[in-house]
């Protein structure tokens, strides 16, 4: 039975999540952290910071948010407990802490806990070389129009794959109002798109002369994010130290 913490149990990810791991039968939530209470008592052990938690689990699940992942650090390295970090918009000095807390444990992170989203990357990545010398590339996002960050992490983690694989790395350029220039083959546009409900919608194009290639992701619930976190439990579950990405999960 793998012993599992949610940390952000009370937010809407962190309910979508217990409903998941609910229905998983190797899987038992064991605790919750969360700095607000809940409209109603948890059936598990809940705590409002992670330092006042002294036991561990096998895995902790994180969707919070990034002001709290240093407090998260601090209690999976101390407890030795391995976490998948699915918390989104984490700026340079929370990837650091995650970063060097995976030199004691094992941690997986994903600007994006779909395994559909991370597979259109990981295809994007593979035919932006065959077509650098000649296709613009676009990337389009859309999500409801409670999301804060914009563009969305999930859309700098394709546009960053991209780049990595060209020999020429192109400019990022977020939307294209007050511009009186072309579009350079060197430019890789990315646009965000606000309103309604959309859960997330993220779209690649690849536009050359006279033919254009699009590969496009469309979420339809939030549980599609729990069964990739819940994936992920598994996958970094008994893993050395370490830090783990879902190019890990899908190629293992």
């Amino acid at each position: 039975m793998l012993k599992i913490i949610i940390n952000g149990v009370n937010g809407r990810m962190g309910a979508a999540l217990r409903a998941v791991i609910e229905t998983e039968s190797d899987m038992q939530i064991i605790a919750g952290f969360d700095r607000d209470f809940g409209a109603e008592p948890l059936p598990f052990k809940f705590y409002t910071n992670p330092e006042d938690c002294s036991h561990g689990a096998d895995v902790v699940i994180d969707f919070s948010h990034f002001t709290a992942i240093p407090a998260l650090m601090e209690y999976c390295v101390r407890t030795a407990t391995p976490a998948v970090v699915a918390t989104t918009a984490l700026g340079d000095a929370e990837l650091s802490l995650v970063e060097k807390a995976a030199a004691h444990i094992p941690l997986f992170r994903s600007a994006n806990m779909s395994l559909g989203v991370n597979l259109i990357s990981h295809m994007a990545k593979l035919a932006a070389p065959a077509l650098e010398s000649d296709f613009n590339v676009e990337i389009i996002e859309k999500h409801h129009n409670k999301k804060v960050d914009s563009p969305s992490g999930t859309a700098l983690m394709i546009a960053d794959a991209i780049n990595a694989s060209l020999s020429v790395k192109k400019d990022y350029v977020f939307g294209r109002h007050s511009k009186a220039d072309e579009c350079k083959l060197t430019d890789l546009g990315i646009h965000a798109i606000r309103g309604g409900s959309v859960p997330g919608e993220h779209s690649v194009l690849f536009l050359g002369p006279d033919e254009t290639i699009e590969i496009k992701h469309t979420v339809f619930s939030r549980d599609v994010f729990a069964f990739g976190a819940v994936k992920a439990a598994r996958f970094i579950a008994g893993k050395a130290p370490g830090l783990y990405s879902m190019d890990d999960l899908i190629t293992q």
